[in-house]
C-alpha cells in the first residue's frame, strides 16, 4: 500500500515538475539582446523555460518561419517589422488571435509593437574631416564621382535594415527615380553587405573597413558614445537625414500559428511590452521603446530623431515588395 502511495506521489511530482518548466520558444533576429536576469525573472514568474532561437537577420528569420510553418520552430516571434509584417500575414504564419497591446506610440498591424528606430545614413566624421570632403546633401549627391566607393548598404533581400532603406528610397523618390538612383549607385561603387552587422562592424571605416558611409540607425551615434567607455564625449559618427533615405522601422512580436505553448507565448509577447523590458531596450538594442511614457537613458541625447521619414503606402508595400526586391537584385547585383 505504501509503495503505491509513494509511486503516486513520485508520478505527481514528475508531472508538476514537467508542467513547471514548460518550454516556450521565441524566434528572434540576430541583433536581439536582453539581460539574462530579465529573461530569468519572466521564467520564474511563469514557471517556464524561454528558449531563444536566433534565426539570422530579420528577413532571413521570416523566411525560416515561412519554410517551417507546417512544424513551427518557435511559439512566438520578435523582430518582424512594418516592412515585412505583410509578408508574414500573407504566408499564414501568425496566430489569428494576438494578445492585447499596451498603449504605444508606434504601432503595427497584427502584432504588438515593441520598439521603433529610424534607418538612416551614418557617416564617419574623422574620415570626412581627414579627406576634406563635404557631406552629401541629397541622395543624388551620392551618385557623383566624389562619392564613388564610399557607401555600404545591407542587402534588402536578406536584411530588414536594407529592405526598409529601399522602401525609404521608393517612398521619397518615387519608384522609377529610386531604381534609376540604384543603377547610378551600382556604377558608383556601392558595396552590398549581407546584413547590417556586416555592413557596420566589418565594412564601415569606424570599425576598420573601407566605407565611410553606411546604412544604419539614427541611434548608432549614441551607441558609439556609450560603448567607448568614456573615450568619446560626442559621437565620432553622425546622421544624414536625406530625403528618400530615412525610414521609421517599427518592430513587433506575435504568437505563431501552431504554437505548442500558445498561452505562454501570448504572455511572452505581452512581456516584451512590460516596463522592465521597455526600459532595457534603448541600451541593449539601441531602439526607442514603443510603449508610451517609457523613460530614455541620458545617452539618447545623441540619438537624433529626424523631422521626416519616407515610406510607400502599406498597400503598395504588401502588394509590390516581392517585385521591388526582384527588380533591385537585377539592377544592383546581376
Amino acid at each position: 500500500m505504501k509503495l503505491h502511495v509513494f509511486s503516486g506521489i513520485a508520478a505527481l511530482m514528475l508531472c508538476l515538475n514537467a508542467w513547471g518548466h514548460a518550454e516556450v520558444r521565441l524566434a528572434v533576429h540576430k541583433t536581439f539582446k536582453l539581460p539574462k536576469e530579465t529573461i530569468a525573472r519572466f521564467e520564474k514568474a511563469n514557471d517556464a523555460k524561454v528558449s531563444v532561437i536566433t534565426a539570422g537577420s530579420g528577413n532571413e528569420m521570416l523566411n525560416k518561419l515561412i519554410l517551417s510553418k507546417a512544424n513551427p520552430i518557435a511559439d512566438a516571434v520578435y523582430g518582424l517589422d512594418n516592412a515585412n509584417i505583410g509578408k508574414a500575414r500573407q504566408a499564414g504564419i501568425l496566430a489569428e488571435r494576438q494578445p492585447e497591446s499596451a498603449p504605444v506610440s508606434a504601432s503595427m498591424p497584427v502584432a504588438l509593437a515593441v520598439d521603433y528606430a529610424y534607418v538612416a545614413l551614418n557617416y564617419d566624421k574623422e574620415w570626412f574631416e581627414k579627406h576634406k570632403l563635404a557631406l552629401p546633401k541629397t541622395m543624388q549627391d551620392l551618385a557623383k564621382p566624389e562619392y564613388k566607393d564610399l557607401l555600404v548598404v545591407p542587402n534588402p533581400a536578406t536584411s530588414s535594415t536594407g529592405l526598409t532603406f529601399l522602401l525609404a528610397n521608393i517612398g521619397g523618390m518615387g519608384e522609377e527615380a529610386a531604381f534609376k538612383w540604384w543603377t547610378q549607385m551600382r556604377q558608383n561603387g556601392v558595396k552590398v553587405a549581407n546584413g547590417w552587422s556586416e555592413a557596420y562592424y566589418t565594412d564601415f571605416t569606424r570599425n576598420g573597413g573601407a566605407y565611410p558611409l553606411v546604412v544604419s540607425y539614427a541611434t548608432s551615434p549614441a551607441a558609439e558614445v556609450h560603448f567607448s567607455k568614456g573615450k568619446f564625449n560626442v559621437p565620432p559618427t553622425g546622421n544624414l537625414f536625406l530625403k528618400g533615405g530615412v525610414f521609421r522601422q517599427v518592430e513587433g512580436a506575435a504568437v505563431l500559428k501552431g504554437a505548442k505553448q500558445p498561452v505562454l507565448a501570448a504572455k511572452l509577447v505581452q512581456w516584451l511590452q512590460s516596463g522592465e523590458v521597455q526600459k532595457a531596450l534603448p541600451t541593449e538594442m539601441w531602439v526607442y521603446p514603443a510603449v508610451k511614457n517609457t523613460p530614455l537613458p541620458k545617452v539618447f541625447e545623441f540619438a537624433q530623431a529626424p523631422q521626416h521619414n519616407d515610406s510607400p503606402g502599406r498597400t503598395d508595400i504588401d502588394a509590390k515588395q516581392k517585385q521591388w526586391l526582384s527588380r533591385w537584385t537585377r539592377t544592383v547585383l546581376k
